[in-house]
Formats: C-alpha cells, sequence, structure tokens
C-alpha cells in the first residue's frame, strides 16, 4: 500500500532542477544579449521576485553561471556579471576556430543539396533582417549560420562544445553589431564561405571562414578602449 503522507522524492526533485534550469537559462539569455552589463552587481532578492522562484534554486542557477563564465561570486561583497578577460576571449575564439574549422572542411568534401538549402534559406534571411535594419534578428542567424556548418558534420555535440567555448565571445559581439558597416561585412564574410563551399573546396573554405573568424579580435582593442568598465584590467 502506497502511503500518501510521505512526499513524493521525485516529483520534487523534477521540480526543483525544473526552476534551477528556468532561471539558469533565463539569466544566461539575459547575460550574453547584454539585458545585465558586465560587472553588474545582480540582486539576488530582485532576481527571485522577477523570475517567481526562492533562493535556493536561483543559487544552484548562479552556481552554473559561474562554471560558464559568465558571474562571479565576490565573498561579502555580492554577486556580479562577469567582466570580459582579453584571455578568456582569445582562448574562446581559438577553440571556437579549431572547431569551426574542422566542421568546414568536413563539409567541403561531402555537403548535400540539403545542407545548401539550409545555408542558402539562412543568407536569404540575413539579408532581409539587414533590410529591415533588424540587428538582433539579424544576430540570432549569424549564429545560426554557423550552427548549420557544425550540425552538418552530423556529430551532436558539436555545437554544444563551440557555443561554450563561445559563451563570452558572444556577449563581447553584442557590443560589435552596432559597429558601422560591420553587420554588411559579416554578411558578405558569409556568402564568401557559402560559394566556398557549394563549389565544393576544401581550401578555399577554411581560408575564408578563418578570415571571417579572425575578424573579431581587430575588433575587441577599440571596444576595450571604448568601454574600460567591461573589461578586467591587466
Amino acid at each position: 500500500m502506497i502511503d500518501h503522507t510521505k512526499p513524493n522524492l521525485t516529483f520534487d526533485k523534477i521540480e526543483a532542477a525544473s526552476l534551477r534550469h528556468k532561471a539558469y537559462i533565463t539569466l544566461q539569455k539575459a547575460i550574453i544579449e547584454l539585458d545585465f552589463k558586465p560587472g553588474e552587481l545582480l540582486k539576488k532578492s530582485e532576481l527571485c521576485k522577477s523570475l517567481g522562484i526562492s533562493r535556493t534554486p536561483l543559487s544552484e542557477a548562479i552556481a552554473l553561471l559561474v562554471q560558464d563564465g559568465l558571474v562571479e561570486v565576490v565573498p561579502q561583497a555580492g554577486t556580479y556579471v562577469a567582466r570580459f578577460s582579453i584571455d578568456e576571449l582569445k582562448e574562446g575564439a581559438f577553440i571556437r576556430e579549431a572547431l569551426e574549422v574542422a566542421a568546414v572542411r568536413k563539409l567541403a568534401s561531402s555537403i548535400t543539396e540539403q545542407n545548401s538549402i539550409e545555408l542558402r534559406r539562412n543568407l536569404r534571411l540575413q539579408r532581409a533582417y539587414i533590410d529591415d535594419k533588424d540587428v538582433q534578428g539579424f544576430y540570432s542567424l549569424d549564429s545560426q549560420f554557423h550552427s548549420i556548418i557544425l550540425d552538418a558534420t552530423g556529430f551532436r555535440k558539436l555545437s554544444r562544445l563551440a557555443d561554450t567555448a563561445w559563451m563570452n565571445v558572444n556577449r563581447v559581439r553584442r557590443l560589435l553589431l552596432p559597429v558601422p558597416g560591420r553587420i554588411e561585412a559579416t554578411y558578405d564574410e558569409h556568402e564568401k564561405i557559402f560559394s566556398a563551399l557549394k563549389q565544393q573546396d576544401i581550401g578555399l573554405s577554411e581560408k575564408v571562414l578563418k578570415e571571417h573568424l579572425g575578424k573579431l579580435m581587430t575588433y575587441v582593442a577599440p571596444l576595450e578602449k571604448n568601454h574600460p568598465e567591461y573589461f578586467l584590467i591587466g
């Protein structure tokens, strides 16, 4: 006979995990999209209220964000959105390039009609968002373009690994997209990558992808100068 006076531990655990996940995903998205600025204090009481959760799942979510390198907990001071580290940005860019170059080489040697359709459709939408001056919409399609390349390898964990390495780079890219001419340049670079892939030219595909990804750090230096409050000193 089931004792209904005892708590449903399985359900409780699932509910707790769900609340933690909800808080984690919501805060991660807000931090990456710069709704919370680097160095900003995260007020737990306000977050609990806005998310509709207690302190326990929030603290667990924050612990995951610390692992992502998006949040820093300073004893006796508070919880802050992590500032940008040039060394970490370089490392993230290096890892992402290594993964995506391997992916684009594999795709160039075996691109399918379906792969081409997905990339071509993405580029058409990119053009539409540029014409509509929808920066956020373009940003999402930019990320999707690279995910299509990674996913086309058939390796299911590749996009997740790349996204994890690229997390802080994604944050700083939010500051780059408003740079005059950068969106149009990004679109043109995507077009070159697609053209090389369609030609199944492995060497050219690698070359234009590296050039595209390599542009990032050339734009970061001015950002560090213009927004020193967002970067770690030294």
